[in-house]
Parts: structure tokens; C-alpha cells; sequence
């Protein structure tokens, strides 16, 4: 028996997002990185559909499986926040084709300072486009900011790598290898409070399980903007922890020596194939509505609660951004 469309829920999750399982199914769908060669036209198709689904007007003939592709192509184009179309690079979908790139050639050219420079200013670049896209919206940065934040992060990244590749001149060839990413978890720890530091400033828009707004937490937005920087770091090290060692093996062997100027290449793959898993999973970490005890908020906030709700509001919801 097939579903009637026009009861259709398009914003009710499609998987569990309360198990990991649920979470890993999602991202999967909404960062698939196929996604981002879909046409302009296709995915304000797409957003007109889930509007429509959202009016209850659903046009005539529409099937659930088309439903449920309009919302991935929404879900992985358009922010959860404001509904406006996301730039290409900052969209999760492209983490695999940019990270992979990016991260291949780090990992590749990371012998000398310059090099070494260039390669992390490019990823803290790259970074700091995909913090503000994926920030939460609620929370206005200025460019202001957002300039000291790209400079602060782009210096720790170039200070940790830099400082790192000179001291570990007389390491075993294998530490040199693992600098870039100690750099980009560095920078990471630096790049996200600082992209998303109006946040921790001013509080982030909390609300209970149907939605109310309860006002604004400063302590739920540590909570978030930690859980994404653990969720970023996570999604880099396999790749950048595992890869140099595997590379460091076939370096070894006759054939490759023969073959160096594929090297950068081969390393852009293999850190693709890491990165297509690793995002969705690095993603489900963490809930992406993320919630907090009450008793755990601030003072005044949590006395605002109880003042109001009593004793029937427990736990504060909110968009922990990605």
C-alpha cells in the first residue's frame, strides 16, 4: 500500500537520528559527493518540492522515492537554518572532492617550509569557508571577525607545521609525515571557536522538543562547537594518520620509486577513499539537534525555564552546526 503524499512528513528524519546507525545512514545520503554536480536548476527544483511537501502541495503524481531525493539534493545545498543556497565549496558534499585534493597534496609536499606554507594555507582557506557555511545561522558573524578568525586559525596552522617540520628534521621519516596533520588539528582547535566565536560571545538559540524558543545558552554553544571540532578532527585522522604509513611501505618498493610523479596522485585517491567514509561517519558522531540538561545551563537561563515551564522542561535542544 503505497503512502499518501500529501501526509508525507518531508522534515521528519528518514533514519533513527537518535543511534549512530541512523545518524551514519544520513550523512551518507546528504554528503554524497555526486550531489555536487547537480545543476543549479535541479536543486531549486528540488527546494520548490520540499516547500511544496511542507504546504501540503504536493503536485500531482509525485511519488515518495522523488520526495525523498528532493530532500537529500535540499539537505545537502541549502542550510538547515535559513533555507538559502549554500556555496559549493562550504557544502559537506564537497568535503571528499576539495579534502581530498587538498589534504593528497599535504600529505605529498610536506618536505619543505614552502611547500609546507603554501599547502596549509590553502586547507585553512578551505576550512574557514566551510566553518562560516556550515555555522549556525542564528548567530550573525562580521566580516571583521570572520577575517580575524581565517588569521588567527591560518597562523596556528602555519606556526604548528612549520615548527613541527624544522624539529623533526632529525626524526624518523614517518613523524615528519604525521606534521601536517597535527597542523590541521591544531588549527581546527583554533579556526571553528573563532569562525563561530558570536556563539560562545552572545549564546546560541536554544529550544524545548517542540520547538518553543527558551532563549540563548552560551554553554550549549561550547557544547556544539566542541562536538564539531572532534567530529573534524576525527574526520581528517585516518587518513592522515594511516596513509603515511601505507605510503611510507610502497615508497620502498622498485616500482614506485620509477613512478614518483604519480605519487601526489595516488595519494589524492587513497585520501578520497578515507574521506568518503569518513565524513558521513565523522558527521554521526554527534546528534545533529544536540541537547543539554537544564540543570546545566547558565543560571539565569535555567531560572527562566523553571520560572516558566516548572519542572516539565528537562532538557534544551539545538543546531550544533557541522
Amino acid at each position: 500500500m503505497e503512502m499518501d503524499v500529501t501526509k508525507f512528513n518531508i522534515d521528519g528524519p528518514r533514519w533513527d537520528q537518535n543511534k549512530f546507525v541512523g545518524r551514519l545512514k544520513h550523512f551518507f545520503n546528504i554528503t554524497d559527493p555526486r550531489t555536487v554536480i547537480v545543476s543549479e536548476q535541479e536543486l531549486d527544483r528540488a527546494k520548490l518540492l520540499v516547500e511544496a511537501c511542507r504546504a501540503g502541495a504536493v503536485p500531482p503524481g509525485t511519488s515518495v522515492d522523488q520526495l525523498h531525493y528532493a530532500k537529500k539534493l535540499y539537505d545537502s545545498a541549502f542550510h538547515p537554518d535559513t533555507g538559502d543556497k549554500m556555496n559549493l565549496i562550504g557544502r559537506m558534499s564537497f568535503q571528499v572532492p576539495g579534502g581530498m585534493a587538498i589534504t593528497g597534496c599535504m600529505l605529498q609536499f610536506y618536505r619543505t617550509v614552502p611547500a609546507v606554507v603554501f599547502w596549509q594555507w590553502v586547507n585553512q582557506s578551505f576550512n574557514a569557508l566551510v566553518n562560516y557555511t556550515n555555522r549556525n545561522a542564528a548567530s550573525p558573524i562580521t566580516p571583521t571577525q570572520i577575517g580575524l578568525a581565517y588569521i588567527t586559525a591560518t597562523s596556528t596552522a602555519l606556526a604548528t607545521a612549520v615548527g613541527l617540520n624544522l624539529y623533526t628534521k632529525k626524526a624518523p621519516p614517518l613523524v615528519a609525515r604525521w606534521v601536517p596533520f597535527a597542523a590541521v588539528a591544531a588549527a581546527n582547535c583554533v579556526n571553528i571557536p573563532m569562525m563561530r566565536q558570536q556563539e560562545i560571545l552572545n549564546g546560541i538559540a536554544v529550544a524545548d522538543e517542540n520547538d518553543n524558543n527558551l532563549g540563548y545558552s552560551r554553554k550549549a554553544a561550547i557544547k556544539g562547537i566542541g562536538q564539531v571540532v572532534i567530529s573534524r578532527i576525527a574526520m581528517a585522522a585516518p587518513g592522515m594518520i594511516l596513509l603515511p604509513i601505507l605510503m611510507q611501505r610502497l615508497e620502498s618498493f622498485p616500482f614506485m620509486k620509477r613512478i614518483r610523479f604519480l605519487h601526489a596522485p595516488l595519494q589524492v585517491m587513497l585520501v578520497g577513499g578515507f574521506l568518503l567514509f569518513m565524513v558521513p561517519v565523522a558527521c554521526s558522531l554527534f546528534p545533529q539537534k544536540c541537547s543539554m540538561a537544564v540543570r546545566n545551563l547558565e543560571p539565569e537561563l535555567r531560572d527562566s525555564i523553571v520560572n516558566q515551564y516548572g519542572d516539565k522542561v528537562h532538557h534544551v535542544y539545538f543546531n550544533k552546526g557541522l
